[in-house]
């Protein structure tokens, strides 16, 4: 693999992908084609899509009810393709705060937010988040009050989760898109509030 225009060797991952993409391209169940346009696919989605979701459940009360009973259906009804994986989607208050972990590996909606930042696939966030999470997100610049309880979510290979942020003062009468705006991936997962300016 050529960097910085000298060769470097394939690390483990690279190497196993690119003899499982060969191998299934030899044995003719995907093509290079198939492969290239998943992957482009895939560098499409981005958070604005998640915060699509979040956006709609601030302005419409039915939907955010119907988002928090059945995150898959509700992400469906907006066309977004949640595939055979459960979305659960969990809603911060003025007493609970919620944060998203997979402590196994780096299991993450990526059909909602894209491609993981490596923070979130990092050893220290995936054990500490879970045992100090108030430490935690104390590092990431978001101090939560003693008296407010915080949830850890730990997402499987089958269930993803999704935080639901409380909507901003100040965005009374704010359409959809500019309230969309200001939810950002780390909202999602829970390191962050959004923030009206």
């Amino acid at each position: 693999m050529k960097d910085n225009g000298s060769y470097q060797p394939y690390s483990y991952f690279q190497l196993m992908e690119v003899s499982l993409r060969e191998l299934l391209v030899e044995k003719g169940i995907v093509t290079e084609t198939q492969v290239a346009e998943e992957v482009a696919a895939m560098r499409m989605r981005t958070p604005a899509i998640g915060a699509k979701v979040v956006a709609r459940a601030w302005v419409d009360d039915s939907y955010k009810q119907k988002l928090l009973e059945n995150g898959s259906r509700a992400c469906e009804e907006l066309g977004i393709e949640v595939a055979a994986l459960k979305l659960v989607v969990v809603e911060n208050t003025p007493s609970t705060h919620n944060v998203v972990v997979c402590t196994l590996c780096s299991c993450y909606p990526r059909m909602l937010l894209g491609i993981p930042p490596e923070w979130y696939k990092s050893r220290s966030y995936r054990s500490r988040t879970v045992s100090e999470p108030r430490a935690v997100l104390a590092e990431f610049g978001l101090r939560i009050d003693e008296n407010m309880k915080i949830r850890v979510h730990d997402s499987t290979a089958d269930m993803r989760y999704l935080v639901l942020p409380m909507r901003p003062a100040g965005t009374d009468g704010w359409n959809e898109e500019r309230l969309a705006a200001v939810v950002t991936r780390d909202c999602m997962i829970g390191v962050a509030v959004p923030k009206s300016s």
